[in-house]
């Protein structure tokens, strides 16, 4: 049972990472970009440490774990803040869809 609550993390974990990829390479601009690199990070990689935690059990090595994800729970989102209010500042606005947009 648990290691198929093991491949059920890493697999649901890449999973996320792959869409996040998805999202990267389609969405139009940074700010879209950065909202699908951001939570699906976080997203991916706590799923694949949960399931590495799965595999360690109760040691040293599932405190380390725990660790880098409160790390990356928390410099995720905040990387992303500051880098879309930099893009504020330059004064790169938006992609807004438009009806003009839409036709073919």
């Amino acid at each position: 049972m648990l290691d198929v609550a093991t491949w059920a993390c890493l697999i649901g974990g890449s999973v996320f990472a792959l869409i996040g990829v998805v999202g990267i390479i389609r969405f139009p601009d940074v700010y879209s970009r950065m909202h699908a690199s951001s939570l699906v990070e976080t997203l991916g990689m706590g799923l694949i440490l949960l399931g590495l935690a799965f595999q360690a059990g109760l040691s040293l090595i599932s405190v380390k774990l725990a660790l880098i994800f409160i790390f990356l729970f928390f410099t995720n989102p905040t990387t992303t803040h500051a880098l879309a209010r930099a893009l504020v500042y330059a004064g790169i606005k938006p992609y807004v869809v438009t009806k003009k947009d839409d036709a073919p």
